[in-house]
């Protein structure tokens, strides 16, 4: 099956940074402590990583808000970093 995901190579590297980051980690810590974490991980492996980096949203040609994306990766993944219990 092919691939939907835009930029997969990236986004397999990202998971695979992610992992390794948990893995060490464990849970039990707040979101910027991974989101520093997986942004040393990236950069560590060669991406060029932004964080917090504002973003305008539009909707039909108009602004309606700002975003803060935590990572960007190769100026072409966003990451929201996400730390829970559990999802429901």
């Amino acid at each position: 099956m092919k691939s939907r995901l835009l930029f997969p190579e990236v986004g397999r590297r990202v998971l695979t940074a992610f992992y390794q980051v948990y893995n060490t980690l464990g849970f039990g810590f707040l979101e910027k402590v991974y989101e520093n974490a997986l942004a040393n991980k990236l950069r560590k492996n060669g991406h060029y990583v932004q964080q917090q980096v504002p973003v305008k949203v539009y909707f039909e040609g108009e602004v309606i808000g700002n975003y803060f994306a935590d990572i960007v990766v190769d100026k072409s993944v966003i990451i929201e970093v996400k730390a829970a219990e559990a999802l429901h």
